[in-house]
């Protein structure tokens, strides 16, 4: 019998170890939204925004969207999603399942995604 959480799924927020890190990627075990899509992908990968503390300042940043608690996602405060930290993670680092994004806040994370990326 494995203990092992189910693996994550598109647009639910995890608690995802990020360290080691380099630099100035996001670090330590924070939320992060998972925006890879289910049907794809053969190995525990997925691409995850993680989420950051809401500042005023992002409000005109096109790499962080806007995430407000609510009893769906699971937060306990504004938060960011950090499009420009988007990154691939193995399932291992993804430690325990808050909730999930609405399907609004999922469209707006992988329009800000295609943006930050110049996709035409």
């Amino acid at each position: 019998m494995s203990t092992s959480p189910p693996a994550p799924r598109r647009g639910e927020i995890w608690r995802v170890n990020f360290d080691p890190t380099v630099g100035t990627e996001i670090q330590k075990t924070r939320p992060a939204v998972v925006i890879s899509s289910d049907a794809i992908g053969r190995l525990p990968v997925k691409v995850v925004a993680p989420l950051t503390e809401w500042r005023d300042g992002f409000a005109g940043d096109v790499w962080h969207v806007l995430v407000v608690p609510d009893a769906g996602n699971g937060l306990s405060k504004l938060s960011a999603a950090d499009v420009l930290q988007v990154r691939g993670v193995d399932t291992q680092r993804c430690l325990s399942r808050i909730g999930r994004v609405s399907e609004t806040v999922l469209v707006e994370i992988v329009t800000s995604l295609a943006l930050v990326v110049e996709y035409q």
